[in-house]
């Protein structure tokens, strides 16, 4: 049971530091991120700039992965050349040793103070940024604590025969010991944990030098591996970023592993210490790349593109183009990536919407099928959408990003309504029209063309003010539904009285004609709703439409 304990209460260490990394990378992301985002690009003039901008970028996030993934995101959108994200990588692979320098010292005595400070911020505050700025000090505090956690609960692992009969067997096979710290880096995707740890089995002694240089150089590569595999499905200009991150992090791993004890003897020279000795050398290792490897950016880039080659690009209508995933940990900005969808979701509709007309008025029964078919786009379109806001809420949001959240959610949901209302409904009719070859009378095919550009009207009065929550727009576009109940009941008048004076067309599409008008209320219904929270919210809403109650007349007693 003593052997069980000690696992436990190492993996319970681990499992802490890599909760606090994550901590302090979300914190600073949701405190800072669009700041940071903006400082990459306002450094990406030339490879220099580049390369110290990932190198302070990094060196405040702690996570190579996440700023592989943010580079990715720009080069798949063009925002970036592939030389130049290189340089920002190989910064940001030096940037993310500070924190391991910083940690390598004793400063267990600072974990209680961070953490109280942190929790002290996140309670009393009610301000986003002091909460999460409160979240990045509870994360350090986490991280030292773990530390020395980490340190007592290996301490038994010395004197398990079994243990180090295992680490013996490593002892000269360094090759695999990179491969395994690969793999465990890849599957933590923290290379600042996997170095860490390695850090504190080198101070208590549980493995030799040389042991250890072999399990920073894995950590390093499962660094580089972790972002590369991570975006596995995206566009290729997006898997460039970390493949060449990957090939430089490789090819240094792969010129360095022969010489591990000249390296070893170097280092000892500069600092004896078990404990700085794999720390000093995840240093020196991204250094070396970054000295290697910075000239020679446009040549790695160019093997990417080799290696990696654009496919002909098929236009998917159905495939969403700004949900950044690399933003989710930012609630403001994933809710704006999901708002710049929403309004391509939008156009989509209304394009859909826009072609209704003519299908009734020229009997094209390609063009039914053209628009079932784009329905099918803003489904896959709407559950892209619906699945990022689900990601995206699973952080902690604010009141504000809260609301704005419903929405969009709302929103979508709406538009993908009209969506369904178009293709099941108004095609279903325009298809009965075609079969049995019927045709509006010119009076009621004007009535239809003008309910339908007046209900085309409101969709972008809708996609306006779900964009600028502008109350006057608010305002104008419940007014339409007044307007639009009106329109109605005077087209069915003039239905009717066409029905009345036995006129054939008006007989034969009679049906087809109201429940048209019907469907295009319904839209206009569905569209409306986003006027509701923002009028509501700025106090602009009555309570009731309801006239107040008379009071009933009593019978006078014993009458």
């Amino acid at each position: 049971m003593q052997g069980v304990e000690t696992i436990l209460n190492v993996l319970g260490s681990v499992a802490l530091l890599l909760w606090g990394v994550r901590m302090v990378r979300t914190g600073l992301t949701r405190a800072f991120g669009a700041t940071l985002r903006r400082a990459i690009a306002a450094c990406s003039r030339n490879r220099f700039t580049a390369f110290a901008g990932g190198l302070a970028v990094t060196g405040l996030l702690q996570s190579s992965t996440a700023t592989a993934l943010l580079l990715s995101s720009f080069a798949g959108r063009g925002l970036i050349p592939l030389s130049i994200a290189l340089a920002v990588m190989l910064g940001a692979d030096v940037g993310t040793t500070i924190a391991a320098q910083v940690l390598s010292f004793d400063l267990a005595w600072v974990s209680p103070l961070l953490i109280g400070a942190g929790v002290i911020a996140f309670l009393s505050s009610e301000q986003d940024r002091s909460r999460h700025l409160g979240r990045v000090a509870i994360g350090l505090g986490l991280m030292l604590l773990s530390l020395k956690l980490l340190g007592h609960a290996t301490e038994p692992l010395r004197a398990s025969p079994s243990f180090m009969a295992a680490l013996q067997g490593l002892q000269n096979e360094y090759v695999i010991a990179v491969i395994l710290a690969t793999l465990a880096t890849w599957f933590v995707h923290s290379s600042l944990s996997v170095v860490l740890l390695v850090m504190s089995f080198a101070g208590g002694g549980i493995v030799e030098p040389k042991l250890a240089l072999a399990l920073v150089i894995g950590a390093n590569v499962g660094g580089a591996l972790a972002p590369y595999m991570a975006q596995a499905g995206a566009e290729v200009e997006a898997r460039r970023v970390p493949l060449a991150n990957l090939i430089t992090r490789g090819l240094m791993a792969i010129a360095v592993l022969p010489f591990l004890e000249p390296v070893l003897q170097v280092l000892t020279i500069l600092d004896p210490s078990a404990t700085r000795l794999a720390v000093n050398f995840h240093t020196a290792f991204n250094l070396a790349v970054a000295i290697v490897f910075l000239p020679l950016t446009d040549v790695v880039a160019a093997l990417c593109v080799r290696l990696l080659p654009a496919k002909p690009r098929l236009d998917d209508p159905g495939k969403p183009r700004h949900l950044d995933p690399n933003v989710l940990d930012s609630p403001a900005e994933a809710l704006g990536c999901a708002l710049r969808e929403t309004l391509n979701l939008g156009d989509r509709v209304a394009d859909m919407l826009r072609k209704t007309m003519d299908v009734f008025e020229r009997n094209d029964p390609k063009a039914v099928k053209a628009i079932e078919a784009a329905d099918d786009a803003v489904d896959r379109l709407y559950e892209a959408i619906k699945l990022y806001l689900i990601q995206t809420s699973r952080n902690e949001l604010g009141e504000e990003d809260g609301k704005r959240y419903v929405e969009i959610l709302t929103f979508t949901t709406n538009l993908e309504h009209v969506g369904d209302i178009v293709d099941k409904n108004l095609m279903e009719l325009a298809a009965k029209k075609i079969r049995n070859r019927y045709a509006f009378s010119p009076e009621g095919t004007a009535e239809l063309r003008a309910f339908h550009a007046r209900v085309l009207e409101n969709l972008q009065l809708a996609l306006n003010v779900f964009t600028t929550r502008d109350i006057t727009l608010a305002r104008r576009l419940v007014a339409e539904k007044t307007a639009m109940r009106e329109a109605e009941s005077r087209a069915a008048d003039s239905h009717f009285a066409r029905l009345r004076e036995g006129r054939a067309e008006s007989i034969e599409t009679s049906s087809i004609h109201m429940d048209v008008i019907r469907d295009f209320k319904r839209i206009n219904g569905h569209l409306t709703s986003v006027a509701y929270p923002i009028l509501e919210a700025a106090g602009e809403l009555a309570d009731t439409r309801l006239k107040e109650a008379q009071p009933l007349m009593r019978a006078p007693v014993g009458s």
